[in-house]
């Protein structure tokens, strides 16, 4: 899918094709056909092959810098999705596998001082926007580690420790996601002073303010991410040994029933033998003084494994 977008006198155009593409506008490419890369490739004369890197989910994050056209790839909170950017002369163009959360307050104009023309801020603000969403993500993973504490305290199964797994994993995607931004980060920051860059990245002082605010951002992310790794950590260490001991309790309760219940069993086998026993010409009193020997013997082993803490 391509769609094109423009600033005209303040308000964000988005019903334009290819073939209106002016100046200043932002061309998104979400997963796009061989017909819509070619068209790209004519309208900025960025080669194919290189718009196709951005839909690789194996590309890292990194910069490329080629006389008419930067090339940043960035991680985004999408589990091996990367999302491409490309500065050129004239475009902003964007180019993910998939619809991205992280350009929707772009697409439906909701920030206030954004504007396709000016790609330098465009770019810094996505990088900003990433990484207050990797923020948001590691409170949600944070709070549903804290609910999955809550059930693996009374829990022998093992489907809440696999989420406690899966969680791990996710930290250290974004632990690796976001170093690899950070990486980016820093180059384009680096590149504030090269001259050769300024038809390309033009940073005004406000811009270098909001990219030192997206490093800040990002560092905190990449801090978040180690404590609450050693988080999981300790707490899947901690919560093994109580899913253990939680089953040694079970086994423990299981195997005090099978004792008491084996003693009532063993009284009423020994007056089911075919021999002469206490109570046999009784009737149903030698019954009920049955039943009364075996309760009694079953309640002083209740009370002896009681004393001894094993139920």
């Amino acid at each position: 899918m391509l769609t094109v977008y423009k600033h005209i006198e303040e308000e964000l155009v988005s019903d334009l094709t290819v073939a209106d593409a002016t100046k200043g506008s932002w061309v998104n490419l979400v997963n796009p056909d061989p017909d819509e890369i070619s068209l790209i490739n004519i309208l900025t004369e960025i080669p194919t092959d290189v718009l196709k890197t951005a839909l690789d989910m194996e590309e890292r994050s990194h910069v490329e810098i080629e006389d008419n056209y930067i090339f940043v790839v960035i991680n985004i909170p999408a589990l091996r999705v990367p999302l491409g950017i490309f500065l050129t002369p004239d475009f902003f163009i964007t180019v993910c596998l998939e619809e991205t959360e992280v350009l929707y307050p772009f697409i439906n104009n909701v920030v206030s001082t954004f504007y396709t023309y000016k790609k330098t801020r465009f770019l810094f603000q996505i990088l900003y926007r990433t990484a207050t969403l990797f923020l948001r993500y590691l409170q949600q993973i944070n709070r549903r580690t804290d609910d999955i504490e809550v059930h693996l305290r009374h829990s022998t199964r093992n489907r809440d420790f696999f989420q406690l797994l899966e969680l791990q994993k996710s930290m250290t995607y974004f632990s690796s996601a976001l170093r690899t931004n950070g990486t980016v980060m820093d180059r384009l920051l680096r590149l504030r002073w090269h001259q050769s860059m300024r038809h390309l990245l033009k940073m005004y002082e406000e811009d270098e303010d909001l990219l030192e605010d997206v490093i800040i951002e990002n560092k905190q992310a990449i801090e978040m991410v180690e404590m609450y790794t050693n988080i999981l950590m300790n707490m899947m260490n901690a919560f093994t040994s109580v899913i253990s001991n939680n089953l040694n309790e079970v086994m423990k309760l299981l195997a005090a029933l099978t004792i008491i219940l084996s003693v009532p069993t063993i009284i009423f086998s020994l007056w089911g033998t075919n021999v002469t026993l206490p109570f046999a010409e009784s009737g149903a009193i030698g019954f009920v003084e049955v039943i009364l020997i075996a309760i009694v013997c079953t309640i002083i082993a209740m009370v002896a494994m009681w004393k001894r803490d094993l139920f």
